[in-house]
């Protein structure tokens, strides 16, 4: 099925979004988002024509501390309230390989929009029990969390701070072929 109108999409329950950041300078720290959504358009053995869309709830951080979680969904971080989603909009997919890609789009977290680079592998297709198509892709990406507006830090006694200014990013989707049904 090669057909670069394909509508692929997201399946939640199979899919991650997680993050990583230094903490305290020695250490590292590790979350995911719970709840996400979006779509892949295109076709998965040559997305170069293709495109994709994600949205992640983020008040569905989890860090494993609740105290934690909750200092993120503030103001001093993501501000839920205000800012319930972060999201990102494919511009352009480049080849970079065989089943690799460069995604430029657009990311927006807490109200700031910014273009990022996202390096994909698709990972094939294959047939559910359910009679579905499915196709699958891992993507990795960092950013300066500085540059969306999360500058929340604590200066340490014994020097540095806190929170480092580098976050990785890694989404795994799992997505089903949309049937028109």
């Amino acid at each position: 099925m090669s057909n670069s109108n394909q509508v692929w999409i997201v399946d939640a329950d199979h899919s991650s979004a997680e993050f990583s950041i230094r903490h305290l300078m020695i250490s590292t720290v590790r979350g995911r988002f719970g709840k996400l959504s979006g779509t892949v358009m295109g076709d998965p053995s040559d997305l170069s024509q293709g495109s994709a869309e994600l949205t992640i709830d983020v008040s569905s951080v989890d860090t494993h501390q609740p105290d934690r979680d909750n200092h993120l969904r503030s103001a001093d971080f993501f501000d839920v309230e205000h800012f319930p989603a972060m999201t990102f909009k494919s511009k352009e997919i480049r080849s970079t390989g065989k089943d690799r890609y460069d995604v430029i789009g657009d990311l927006t977290i807490r109200g700031t929009t910014r273009p990022i680079t996202v390096k994909v592998e698709a990972l094939g297709t294959n047939q559910d029990p359910w009679g579905g198509t499915r196709a699958g892709f891992s993507a990795e990406a960092r950013l300066n969390r500085k540059d969306y507006g999360l500058t929340w830090n604590q200066v340490l006694e014994t020097g540095g701070v806190m929170v480092g200014d580098e976050v990785r990013i890694a989404v795994e989707l799992e997505t089903v072929l949309e049937t028109g049904k």
